[in-house]
């Protein structure tokens, strides 16, 4: 009797312990790393079906490889730098009590279509990655090139903000967004501007080390 008494303590002990391991264990699994994507068009996923967004398919490709991500579409089409930084707090407040772990900036391509002063573009940009730095998040900046109808003077002044706002500001640096899909007929939606589903994941794979290296860097 004390044997089958003393043998079933030691497996209540035993369960208790697995139980109690588990439970410990579980928060450090079931963390997620919040990604915010702020942007215009691009990231809103203009002329596509949600689960083939630019957010979506990062999202997907991140979980994929392992990270447990969730990538917000802060997108809004037609947005210009100035509207981002506008936006940038709401975009940024914590979410069911989990504040924002990186951002990735993709703006800069309505400005550059409107001719605005470049000037004016990177001092918004400017202030985004100031205040993403002051919250302690890492940055991904994605750069965006002018069209070529401004003129080469514009266009180098426009073209030159994204690397040296990171490099001002020690972020990452993704040159070009639309990288490999930019005037690719069959990787881009009708307008030519906005990319297909087939153009956005061209874009998720080669953004996906950068966007990885973001979020496990120290």
């Amino acid at each position: 009797m004390r044997h089958s008494f003393g043998y079933g303590l030691m497996r209540l002990f035993v369960n208790a312990f697995v139980i109690f391991a588990c439970l410990a264990a579980w928060p450090a699994a079931a963390e997620v790393t919040r990604i915010i994507a702020l942007g215009d068009s691009l990231t809103a996923g203009y002329g596509l079906a949600r689960p083939v967004s630019f957010t979506e398919r990062l999202q997907w490709a991140l979980r994929n490889a392992g990270v447990q991500a969730i990538v917000e579409n802060a997108g809004v089409s037609g947005d210009t730098s100035a509207g981002g930084l506008a936006r940038l707090d709401w975009a940024l407040a914590p979410k069911a009590g989990k504040p924002a772990d990186a951002l990735i900036v993709e703006l800069g391509a309505n400005d550059g279509l409107r001719g605005i002063d470049p000037a004016s573009t990177e001092k918004n940009l400017d202030a985004i990655i100031q205040k993403a730095r002051a919250r302690g998040l890492p940055v991904l900046l994605a750069g965006m090139m002018a069209p070529p109808n401004l003129g080469r003077e514009y266009g180098a002044e426009f073209n030159g903000i994204f690397p040296r706002l990171a490099n001002k500001h020690g972020v990452a640096l993704y040159p070009f967004f639309l990288d490999g899909v930019a005037a690719i007929s069959h990787l881009n939606q009708r307008d030519g501007i906005h990319p297909n589903a087939a153009g956005v994941d061209v874009i998720v794979k080669r953004m996906l080390p950068h966007v990885k290296k973001l979020i496990t860097a120290p």
